[in-house]
């Protein structure tokens, strides 16, 4: 039985090395570890020899099942590799040529305008020691208001007409919701900047829309004043618009800063001489502003008489509609793909 063993071992090694494809190699396999295979029916005949024999020939049989049963896993992988390269050879579509027939490639995409001003935004603050928070678009009560100095029943609410949500959360209304975020992951003093997407249940007309996007701003350190805020705008605006605009800042209420401004950008759509974008007056609403309130500050757990701060809301949209000339705030989010072509 041992010699008959070791034929099986021998011819079946030889078989399996020339075994051409997959198919072969499992007639092989079926051949000899069937049901009806050459070892299983030697396998099957241990039983009629003498006890001594049985438990050596046994040793022996699995051994050369073992060796037959690895070879072919080998032979198996090594035909695989061989069929998928073959296949690469044959079948092989280089995406990046044209279509038969065509001489014209597709068209490439576009980055949207309000990606392309966020990043250029971010830039800009960065190289002024500014770091990049984010925060998320479903908010809690606390971080979109209360934290905010913008108690329950609070009038300021009405001004932010509100998405709540069935849980009793929000869609935030202002990246303002990012200031006391950011305090309880840095300590002062710091410059942050915090680029979204925010929410607002509200009538759209040419220079409202109920979704937009904000890039909030908040800078924290000793003998922070109104001046500062001027130079960090000023030198937004210039870097943005790459010249000198007229702005103005006017007395504004905001919860969350005091005192409060609005600082007013003169419209680049009509040169200030009335539009639809700017209500005939001129002037576009682009950056609610002011210096941090004391209670917004404990909120983030700073200690408002150690330090002071500024912060900002500046609407991206509107800034990118002054930038680029365009009419109309509800193109941003139209789906008409003609308007991103133009970027």
């Amino acid at each position: 039985m041992e010699e008959k063993l070791n034929a099986i071992l021998a011819e079946t090694l030889e078989k399996i090395k020339g075994s051409a494809d997959l198919k072969s190699l499992d007639d092989v396999r079926v051949g000899v570890l069937g049901r009806k295979g050459s070892l299983t029916l030697v396998l099957r005949s241990l039983g009629e020899l003498a006890p001594e024999e049985r438990g050596r020939m046994g040793k022996k049989a699995n051994e050369v099942k073992k060796q037959i049963e690895t070879s072919l896993d080998e032979r198996t992988s090594a035909l695989s590799e061989a069929g998928i390269s073959e296949l690469l050879k044959k079948d092989w579509i280089d995406v990046t040529l044209n279509a038969p027939g065509t001489t014209r490639r597709p068209a490439a995409g576009h980055i949207h305008p309000i990606s392309r001003l966020q990043y250029e935004i971010e830039d800009i603050f960065t190289s002024m020691g500014f770091q990049i928070l984010d925060g998320p678009e479903a908010e809690t009560e606390h971080y979109n208001f209360e934290a905010l100095n913008i108690p329950k029943h609070h009038p300021a609410r009405d001004m932010q007409d509100t998405f709540w949500t069935e849980d009793g959360n929000l869609l935030r209304t202002h990246t303002s919701a990012i200031q006391v975020r950011g305090m309880e992951k840095v300590r002062p003093p710091f410059r942050v900047v915090g680029p979204g997407r925010v929410f607002r249940y509200e009538t759209t007309d040419a220079s409202h829309e109920n979704t937009f996007y904000q890039v909030e701003g908040m800078m924290v350190d000793r003998d922070i004043s109104v001046s500062n805020l001027i130079f960090f705008m000023k030198q937004l605006l210039r870097e943005i618009f790459k010249k000198d605009v007229k702005i103005r800042l006017r007395p504004g209420f905001f919860p969350f800063v005091e005192p409060g401004f609005e600082l007013d950008i003169n419209c680049l759509i009509c040169g200030g001489s009335g539009c639809p974008v700017c209500k005939q007056s001129g002037w576009v609403e682009l950056l609610p502003c002011g210096l941090v309130h004391p209670n917004v500050l404990r909120s983030g757990g700073i200690d408002p008489d150690e330090w002071s701060g500024f912060a900002f809301g500046l609407g991206l949209n509107r800034l990118i509609m002054m930038r680029y000339g365009i009419n109309d705030i509800r193109h941003f989010l139209s789906g008409d793909v003609r308007f991103v072509y133009q970027f």
